[in-house]
This record gives structure tokens, sequence and C-alpha cells, in this order.
């Protein structure tokens, strides 16, 4: 079901390629409130760039739900400001197919794209380490570990079609890029407007290896994980897909904790049952699995957490042993606290930040760290 809203734009928030913010009064209050001004994205690639007094057709369904990551208004279009069709040129992908804005891009493993000899011939990822995580929030965390080792190591980022689908959501992706920490970015399977696109997992990671010329490859879906509270029923289930992508792809497949010192559910406090289903169940045998030390955090990095992270450990202990067909190591964490203090983009998880779920980006930071040293 769609709630559809017709509205002003009022003020442009923010910008960055591919992605607007607006705020916009609606025509019409928010089902059982009194709401008629809302925040709302626009994707520019799509639907043309939002200005102050256009109209816009606005999809805020997410906003009747109270949803939070997710809790936009979606710009539709703009009825009276229709973008100029696109130049003609290559490229036959068709992503988000079949709904109302399905676009057409030129794949990197499309027959008309200068890389397609390469991506026809390489089947090989030559030992490169591919890391793949649940949660789009470690991917800063993991890049934090992984510089800790190799800070000139050339870093790329396949983005999964689990969660957000346009790659220019990601306000993490993009700052990072700015940075330097992140080299480039593709966007597989139904996801669209990463700096390559490819039509699966498989063909984005090799064209992290022979097209980006990437040292180490994160996998994760964008923002906007799904979740039921079901063994099987969350977005991140294909973390162990990705992992076997790697491993008969030839590469090094490290899997992401998704771990936690704060989160009041009881089956993500410790390691997380998603990291836990999808490597026990989903993953095949003989992953690298890095497990953070938390007795080798220093004593003035535990004062400035608002819980000590170690409260996990003897949990994760005994959550281990499910894990038993990975190869698991152990990381440690000296250091790695400034490491993840130096990113150049806010860390947050499920709205709780450094301080408040240390574990969540330690473990995170500590895979990264075990594929850089790989």
């Amino acid at each position: 079901m769609i709630h559809w809203r017709r509205g002003t734009v009022t003020t442009i928030r923010s910008t960055r390629p591919g992605y607007t913010e607006v705020e916009a009064d609606i025509d019409q209050a928010l089902p059982g409130t009194t709401i008629t001004h809302i925040k709302a994205v626009a994707y520019t690639e799509a639907i043309g760039h939002p200005q102050v007094g256009d109209t816009v057709l606005l999809n805020v369904s997410a906003l009747t739900k109270r949803l939070g990551t997710g809790g936009f208004g979606l710009v539709i279009a703009l009825p009276d400001a229709l973008p100029a069709d696109p130049p003609e040129g290559p490229g036959h992908l068709v992503k988000d197919r079949y709904s109302p804005l399905q676009t057409m891009v030129l794949g990197v493993d499309d027959q008309e794209s200068e890389h397609h000899e390469t991506l026809a011939s390489e089947e090989t990822l030559h030992d490169m380490p591919v890391l793949a995580a649940d949660l789009h929030s470690a991917l800063p965390a993991i890049i934090a570990g992984i510089r800790t080792v190799r800070p000139e190591a050339r870093i790329a980022y396949v983005l999964s079609d689990g969660a957000a689908l346009p790659a220019s959501f990601s306000q993490a992706a993009a700052g990072l890029k700015d940075a330097g920490w992140l080299h480039g970015t593709i966007s597989t399977g139904q996801s669209w407007g990463a700096d390559l696109e490819a039509v699966t997992i498989h063909t984005g990671l090799l064209a992290a290896k022979h097209v980006l010329g990437a040292d180490i490859t994160i996998v994760a879906q964008g923002p906007g994980n799904l979740g039921t509270g079901t063994k099987y029923g969350y977005s991140g289930l294909v973390t162990g897909e990705h992992l076997n992508a790697a491993a008969l792809l030839g590469g090094t497949p490290v899997g992401v904790l998704r771990m936690s010192n704060a989160d009041a559910r009881g089956r993500h406090f410790g390691i997380s049952h998603h990291s836990l289903t999808s490597l026990a169940e989903i993953a095949r045998p003989g992953m690298t699995i890095p497990v953070p030390d938390f007795s080798t955090l220093a004593e003035a990095d535990r004062r400035e957490m608002d819980t000590d992270p170690a409260v996990v450990a003897e949990v994760a202990a005994a959550q281990l042993p499910m894990l038993h067909m990975h190869n698991q190591v152990d990381v440690s964490l000296e250091g790695l606290w400034s490491g993840l203090k130096s990113s150049p983009v806010a860390l947050s998880t499920m709205g709780r930040k450094l301080p408040a779920d240390a574990a969540a980006f330690l473990a995170a930071a500590a895979a990264g760290r075990l594929a850089a040293e790989l």
C-alpha cells in the first residue's frame, strides 16, 4: 500500500551528487495526525533537481508508519518541472525493474561496456580479502580498522540490493569517498547509482578487483536493514551468500560479526543472531571470522565509552561454538578506538553512537584490521 500526497517545496535542506533533501508542505495531513510539513528525499538522477516553490508528488508511506531509517517522504516526480531526456548512449541494464522509477544504466558487465572483455575473461579475485557485513553502519568502522594497518589500501564497496537501492542514499559512502577513505563503489542487483553498475555480487566483486584495482572489498547492503524477529526473515541473511561468492571466485572471505553491548533485544546482544544464522547455516565452512579481543582495550579508551564492551565477552564466548566450522581469529583492539574516532563520517548503528555501542564498531574495525593483515 502506498500513501500519496502532493506538496510544495519550501526548503532545500542538503544536496550531494544524486541526492537532495527538501522540506515540503503537503496538501493533506498524514493519516491520524495534523502533520502537513515533512522532510523528503529526491533522487536527482531519476526525477531532476527540485527547487523552492516546485510542486512535488510524494510517497509518504514510511512517514505514516513512523519508521526510523526510511522515515522520509520520497519525491516521485516534479510534474511541472520534468527533467530533460538523458542523452543517447550505451547501456541496457535495467535496475529497479518494473517499478515506476526503473532506470537503465551501463553495467560494467554490459556488452557495450569498455570493461566487458575483462569481466568476460576474469574469473578469480586472486586472494583479495572480501569482508561481508550485515549492516551498512559497519562500513566506516571496517575501513577505520583497515587504515590502522594499511592507510594506503584501495578499498571498494559493493552495494547489494537488500536495503536502500539508490546508492546516493548512503551519506557514509559519499563522505568516505570525499575523504579519500573509499576508492570506489559498485551497485549490484537492483541497486543503482554507484560509480559502477553490475548485475550480480559476483561481477561486482570481479569489477572491484579488475576495474577499480581494489586491494580490499567490502560487501554490505545499503541503509535500511529489514528484520522481522524471525530466524530467517531479515535482509542481512544473504551475508553468507556474499561470503560464498567471494570463496567461489578465489577471494579471501572474511565474515564481519554483528555485535552489540547496548541492544536491549536479547537476540542482538553479544553476537547478533543475524550473524550466527548467516554464518552457521548459509556460509560454506572455512570462512575467516575475526573475533575482537576486548581484553586488549586500553583503560583510557574504556573510560570514553558509555559501557565497557567487555560485558559481551562471556556471552560471545558461549555463542562462538556455533561457528565451529569457520576459522575464528582473535584480533587485538589496540589502537582501534583512536582509529574509529578519526572517521570522517559519523558512526551510528540503530541510532546508537560510537560511545554508546562500542562493541558494534570495534567488532567491525577488528574485521578490517584482520583483512588488512591478510
